[in-house]
């Protein structure tokens, strides 16, 4: 595969832009740090033509079209620190694979459903509540919400989720991209935005405390907050789906599945080089 350079990036961009749903982590990535920046989630990109792998400069891969290509892809991103492979399943896992990674330790191995939404579908289940900014919601309740989170979601370990979550908080306030749901003045649910794309949005970081759970704040949440954003210009939403009951939220308010997303989270940076071996 053919590194990247800037008078590349057009073409290859346009690639993925054609099945955004597919690459809104490495297309986010990109317009907001740039291509092989200095912030942990820049993303360097290697191509074909067709599919791209692409790697974070934190060691994040993101493997984007053919799984034919995975031995390409394995052999441009050899010798470098990798941390965990994300994004759609047949690629990623046989990337996985191809660069002898299937067998690692991980914290986190799963693969989660795929959805996929035309907001002039969207239902907005009726029902009290207001949804409010993350910076208009008590601070600390928000970051024991976000450490709670990243454990059940992510597999995380408890004291990396605690100081991690205080900055991840701050990020959502400086993005403004995260709100919650209060229902008579009492905070029940958060949702958010991890990706843009064009008229497309991704929703990430969706949390409603397990005492308040089955009650349909979750869908209510993400469902208000995508309204807010087909008023402002936004057309679809893609989101990824962490169990059956998160599953049958989102079906509810409109969302299809279109498709499985593999997130392998390594136990640890793992490096291969090009005949797969462990490098020292």
């Amino acid at each position: 595969m053919r590194r990247v350079t800037p008078d590349l990036l057009g073409a290859v961009t346009g690639v993925m832009a054609a099945r955004a749903h597919l690459a809104m982590f490495p297309l986010s990535n990109l317009d907001r740090f740039g291509l092989d920046g200095v912030d942990d989630l820049a993303v360097s990109l290697w191509w074909d033509g067709a599919s791209v792998v692409g790697v974070t400069r934190s060691g994040m891969v993101l493997p984007f079209g053919d799984p034919a290509a995975a031995p390409k892809m394995a052999a441009a991103i050899a010798e470098r620190d990798l941390v965990g492979v994300i994004g759609e399943r047949r690629v990623a896992r046989a990337l996985l694979v191809a660069a002898g990674l299937d067998g690692v330790a991980a914290t986190l191995d799963r693969d989660e459903p795929q959805f996929l939404l035309d907001l002039a579908a969207l239902v907005v289940p009726p029902g009290q509540g207001q949804l409010v900014p993350v910076a208009d919601v008590d601070q600390s309740l928000l970051t024991g919400w976000i450490v709670a989170y990243t454990i059940e979601a992510l597999n995380a370990d408890p004291v990396r989720a605690q100081a991690q979550a205080e900055s991840s908080l701050k990020r959502y306030i400086a993005a403004r991209s995260h709100h919650v749901l209060c229902v008579d003045g009492a905070p029940v649910a958060m949702t958010g935005v991890n990706a843009r794309v064009g008229d497309m949005v991704q929703v990430g970081g969706v949390y409603v405390p397990p005492a308040l759970r089955g009650q349909g704040y979750a869908g209510c949440a993400v469902a208000m907050d995508l309204a807010r954003l087909r008023d402002g210009g936004m057309r679809r939403a893609t989101l990824f789906a962490s169990g059956p009951a998160a599953a049958r939220a989102y079906r509810g308010i409109g969302f299809t599945a279109v498709g499985d997303w593999t997130l392998s989270l390594f136990d640890g940076p793992q490096r291969r080089g090009p005949g797969h071996g462990t490098v020292h």
